[in-house]
């Protein structure tokens, strides 16, 4: 089983022709409303993957919290759900016709997440041999949740997106952290391997960095490993480092091999950018064998 900490928002996602610029004021080419945030994200990409999942996060009292609450259930995640007094998490994303994004996040309900609703929920989490987290939530519920898990001896992952508020007394609790490249920038000061290596002195056991159409890079305790990217027409890259995440757990803890997770990944990631929206995007578990399959990828099935 894996275990999702983390935040669930609504996706308020406004396609334009180019990124906004100060004092400048543009029609928006489309409107549309998706399920996302990076936990829900990567907890639904783990469900549709085949993996079981234990969820927590906390949902709002508003339309935008019953949106979210029907969606987490329908996709058969309704036990950690826990509902709040409160407006739910939202995120305003500017999408080019090129598929990059930019975000700017209400926290809402995700702001109301405590080390209390880790204790209350920590038998059924503790279930889990993976834990996945990020950083929608306040920095002390995922210190203390790694820190939980890894006395048990389980694998942590920890997304640090957004890169702020982190502390560096996390990284020992983490096996493997998986920043983009700007995150790794905002956390060391450091660009690539550079980047990589200072991560791995602060006390991580690995660090997966994500490249985008670069592919990625892995290094530390488990090995070195770089994956190119898949080469496809991208629209929508918003939740594609939360289907790497997912895909990356579900494929390890079906085979603890680390270079095959990453072509997993890999290929889930790719297929996503190929769709409007974060949940939405996310590919099946047979979408994601028969992309590989194609590529003459051999071995990926269940």
């Amino acid at each position: 089983m894996i275990a999702v900490v983390g935040s669930n928002n609504v996706d308020l996602v406004l396609t334009v022709d180019h990124f906004t610029q100060p004092g400048e004021t543009q029609k928006c080419l489309s409107y549309e409303r998706f399920p996302g945030g990076k936990g829900a994200n990567q907890a639904v990409a783990c469900k549709k993957l085949t993996a079981e999942v234990y969820f927590l996060t906390c949902v709002g009292n508003d339309g935008n919290g019953e949106f979210s609450f029907e969606t987490l259930t329908r996709a058969g995640l309704r036990d950690g759900l826990v509902r709040v007094e409160l407006p739910n998490g939202f995120a305003m994303i500017e999408v080019t016709r090129d598929g990059q994004n930019r975000i700017i996040i209400f926290p809402g309900a995700n702001a109301a997440m405590n080390v209390k609703l880790v204790q209350d929920h920590l038998y059924e989490l503790l279930k889990a041999d993976i834990l996945l987290l990020q950083n929608e939530i306040p920095f002390e519920v995922n210190l203390e949740t790694a820190r939980k898990f890894k006395e048990k001896g389980k694998l942590v992952i920890f997304d640090p997106a957004p890169a702020i508020g982190i502390t560096d007394e996390i990284y020992e609790y983490v096996d493997i952290i998986t920043p983009n490249e700007s995150e790794a920038h905002q956390l060391t000061g450091k660009f690539g391997e550079s980047a990589a290596r200072e991560l791995l002195k602060k006390g991580c056991g690995n660090v997966l960095l994500k490249m985008g159409d670069k592919g990625c890079y892995f290094t530390g305790k488990l090995g070195t490993f770089r994956v190119d990217a898949f080469k496809v027409d991208a629209v929508d890259s918003t939740a594609a480092g939360d289907v790497f995440n997912a895909a990356f757990a579900v494929w390890f803890e079906k085979s603890r091999d680390v270079q095959r997770s990453l072509v997993f990944a890999t290929a889930a990631a790719a297929i996503s950018v190929t769709r409007l929206g974060a949940q939405s995007s996310i590919p099946a578990f047979e979408e994601v064998v028969k992309f590989l399959n194609e590529r003459e990828f051999e071995g990926f099935d269940r």
